[in-house]
């Protein structure tokens, strides 16, 4: 049996202890595609065993490397995809959305694929969890807990920018985490965050306010606050990447175990499809929609 596993997209915290977790069942029958759906297309296809070693295990990143690859969309470069895929009984792919859609599309058209949902933004659709979300979360609110201190020691409020794409699951998820005064998931309400801001402010305090990604610039949102105030004191902080390359959670690396524990069954008993989780983080394998 042949074996080849990419991952697509952005990475996820617990790609790598998932790889490894299959690389450990299947040892030399497993491959890899260099960066994802770009390597599969360009025949960069190499022996897991190359690259895998224990100590990367429960380390953020991923060790066979991923990428984005608009390309893949193309006529010509999805042929030479599926060419190279079909090679193999089983190709396994994690990612988000758009790397399900990849997936889908090499089964229909011939390949033995599974799906399996790593990405920070958890918006697989009809999955509860996706490897990386507990770890991103967990970046977030760290980063709430050591910018706050600072803020109000000047009465200041601060902005915090989280990752998500166009999902408001970890804006959600952290700000209930570390108590927000505000949560902007999917738009800029002005005039809700100055009167939030103007409350704690009159009583000596300082608002956090989490705000998702790609609503609007986070430094034009402070400034224009600032202005309604009539005072200098909304700061904001990007959280940025360290949602990516934070130590997973301890939760983060018994969900990939879970992941890689259904898909090594589905492999053995020839199933194609979706693996993923329901609400209580049980993993199943379903079929593509």
């Amino acid at each position: 049996m042949k074996i080849l596993l990419l991952c697509s997209g952005g990475d996820a915290p617990g790609m790598n202890r998932f790889v490894y977790d299959i690389f450990k069942e299947f040892g030399n029958e497993t491959y890899f595609a260099l960066a994802g759906f770009d390597g599969l297309v360009n025949n960069r296809i190499y022996p897991l065993k190359k690259v895998v070693k224990e100590d990367f295990k429960d380390k953020s990143g991923v060790i066979i490397k991923t990428s984005r690859c608009p390309e893949f969309k193309e006529k010509k470069f999805f042929k030479a995809g599926l060419e190279n895929a079909k090679k193999f009984d089983c190709v396994i792919i994690c990612g988000g959305n758009g790397s399900e859609r990849g997936a889908k599309e090499l089964f229909e058209s011939g390949a033995n694929t599974l799906f399996v949902p790593g990405t920070i933004d958890n918006d697989v659709e009809d999955n509860f969890y996706s490897i990386g979300f507990s770890t991103a979360v967990k970046e977030c609110v760290y980063a709430v807990e050591n910018v706050m201190p600072s803020m109000e020691s000047m009465t200041r409020s601060c902005l915090f920018e989280v990752m998500g794409r166009e999902c408001d699951a970890i804006c959600v998820k952290a700000g209930k985490l570390v108590g927000a005064d505000y949560v902007a998931k999917d738009q800029i309400d002005y005039e809700k965050m100055t009167d939030v801001i103007l409350k704690k402010y009159e009583k000596g305090q300082s608002a956090k306010i989490l705000i998702r990604e790609n609503l609007e610039d986070i430094e034009k949102i402070a400034r224009k606050l600032n202005k309604m105030l009539g005072l200098d004191i909304v700061k904001y902080h990007i959280v940025g990447r360290t949602q990516r390359g934070g130590t997973p959670t301890k939760d983060e690396l018994e969900m990939a175990d879970k992941f890689a524990a259904e898909t090594i069954k589905a492999i053995k008993n020839n199933k194609t499809g979706r693996v993923l989780a329901d609400k209580n983080m049980k993993v199943r394998i379903c079929d593509f929609k």
